[in-house]
């Protein structure tokens, strides 16, 4: 029979196992989809940009006939996972956005919590929930989705005003 001592540290082995498992969140996505990073701002450092897009080769790849990439394999950013990456647009505007596979409150509460900021300007309209938080000079995160909740997937990114 084992003892308690061998039954505790087997679970522990099996909790510490199980927490490794857990995909680690992508500090790439997270940096660049909340203006820490910018590939708009590195346009005069090719060092930078060519990382970036040899990052996203090895870990993305384009759906044919799609303005998107699909992760090769599971990732995560602020803890949700990520089904869509845009590297160049969030829309229709400059930027870099991903969808997370989450609602809109837990994609905003996820992002607030690790930015230690709240989303202040929030609207709803056109079936669409939205909220920006000005984070620099034309650096702007924006989060999109549906209003009817019918699509759970949030899309969150950096954008860039080019006239305010």
């Amino acid at each position: 029979m084992k003892t308690l001592r061998q039954v505790l540290n087997t679970i522990i082995v099996f909790l510490f196992m199980a927490i490794s498992v857990r995909a680690a969140d992508d500090i790439n996505i997270e940096r660049m989809a909340t203006c820490q990073d910018s590939w708009f701002e590195w346009k005069n450092d090719p060092s930078k940009l060519e990382n970036l897009a040899k990052y996203i080769m090895s870990n993305f790849v384009e759906k044919e006939n799609s303005a998107f990439l699909v992760p090769k394999s599971e990732i995560s950013a602020f803890g949700l996972k990520v089904v869509q990456l845009f590297p160049g647009s969030i829309g229709m505007a400059v930027g870099f956005s991903a969808i997370v596979e989450a609602d809109f409150k837990t994609t905003r509460a996820s992002l607030e919590k690790r930015l230690n900021k709240s989303f202040k300007k929030c609207e709803t309209g056109d079936n669409m929930l939205t909220c920006e938080l000005e984070i620099g000079e034309k650096k702007t995160i924006l989060l999109l989705a549906e209003e009817d909740g019918k699509i759970v997937n949030t899309l969150f990114g950096c954008f860039y005003y080019y006239e305010k």
